[in-house]
């Protein structure tokens, strides 16, 4: 058996392949048009399949959205949404009365648990210019026990997020944002508390001590190298997707064209930035939570029994129903950043100002 840190290579679709704990992963990247005063885009919509328009004509897509990009209101149970907006704007509102404008680096962590319905639009507030929209939507499985716990959301600020930028012996940098997990402090300099841990959602399967659940964006410089350390144990799986930019080395191993590469758990894999461009990762690992899978579409449990009185809930009780006027709200022109949690308390982002 080889022990090359290199398990496999798959090549990108729309939604990415993850490994248990993950279910999976999808990347948007839209360049959205100017909007529209009611913020839709400023542009013709023909030719579009409205409602469920995947199509990508001229870079962006409606998605399930009918006059706002985005996707309406809609079920889920059995698991977890972490949503990583790099670009744009997110107007999230669910059937708990939770509402929430987030983006630019913002992530928000929504435990759907036993049962949430909520709304994820994209706004184009910028009537002068483009609107463009990139966003990473992974969804983390729960663990059968933690499948009807109570919904729950978190908003981690981009400002709060841990980055470590580290230097090279020739001066390359590489950037590591750790929105789960931890990373070590090196050398480097760090833009927020070494080391940090962000808050898991209670029920999250993050928040177990050892299921070694890491999720990190990185960026390299051109010509930058840098040292993804070993996960926790060899049982942990770990994919790091390739994403961004030209040319990679990985292990030793060149590769040019964008990929989810697999890791094996207990490997130090050497990265080399070997383009003139760039290069982006994701990184997604996690100890496997080893459970049976059922899924039909936004429910996600252990068996078949369990769907199909996931279904039966959905039905009866709507997950508590819908108490907006639409079944894709936005809010408002003001593009400040806000959450208002199911008890009514709202949070800010605090935004640091440079000293005098």
């Amino acid at each position: 058996m080889s022990n090359h840190p290199i398990l496999q290579i798959k090549p990108l679709g729309f939604t990415w392949e993850t490994l248990d704990p993950f279910l999976f992963c999808a990347y948007h990247d839209d360049a959205y048009p100017q909007g529209n005063a009611d913020l839709t885009p400023k542009a013709s919509l023909a030719g579009r399949q409205m409602g469920q328009d995947f199509s990508r004509k001229d870079g962006w897509s409606m998605y399930h959205g009918q006059t706002v990009p985005g996707f309406p209101s809609h079920p889920h149970r059995g698991f977890e949404t972490v949503t990583i907006v790099r670009k744009g704007l997110i107007d999230h509102s669910d059937s708990l009365g939770a509402a929430a404008r987030f983006g630019g680096g913002d992530v928000q962590w929504l435990t759907a648990g036993a049962g949430v319905v909520h709304s994820e639009m994209f706004p184009l507030l910028n009537s002068a210019g483009p609107n463009p929209l990139e966003l990473f939507q992974i969804w983390l499985n729960l663990p059968s026990a933690a499948k009807m716990s109570a919904p729950h959301f978190t908003m981690l600020w981009s400002e709060k997020i841990p980055r470590q930028t580290s230097v090279d012996d020739a001066g390359r940098s590489t950037e590591v944002a750790v929105i789960a997990g931890q990373l070590q402090a090196t050398s480097g300099t760090v833009t927020a508390p070494a080391g940090a841990l962000l808050p898991s959602p209670p029920d999250s399967w993050a928040a177990q001590a050892d299921a070694d659940v890491a999720i990190w964006t990185l960026r390299l410089a051109p010509g930058a190298q840098w040292t993804l350390p070993a996960a926790a144990s060899a049982q942990t799986r770990r994919n790091l997707y390739f994403f961004k930019g030209q040319s990679i080395r990985v292990a030793g191993q060149t590769i040019q064209s964008h990929g989810a590469i697999e890791l094996r758990g207990d490997a130090v894999v050497s990265l080399e930035n070997l383009g003139d461009t760039e290069a982006e990762f994701l990184l997604l690992q996690g100890r496997p939570i080893g459970e049976p899978v059922a899924q039909y579409g936004p429910f996600v449990m252990n068996t078949k029994a369990e769907i199909s009185q996931a279904i039966a809930d959905y039905q009866r009780t709507q997950f508590g129903g819908w108490p907006w006027p639409d079944t894709g709200p936005v809010h408002g022109h003001n593009p400040a950043r806000f959450a208002r949690h199911p008890d009514g308390r709202e949070e800010r982002p605090v935004v640091s100002t440079p000293e005098n």
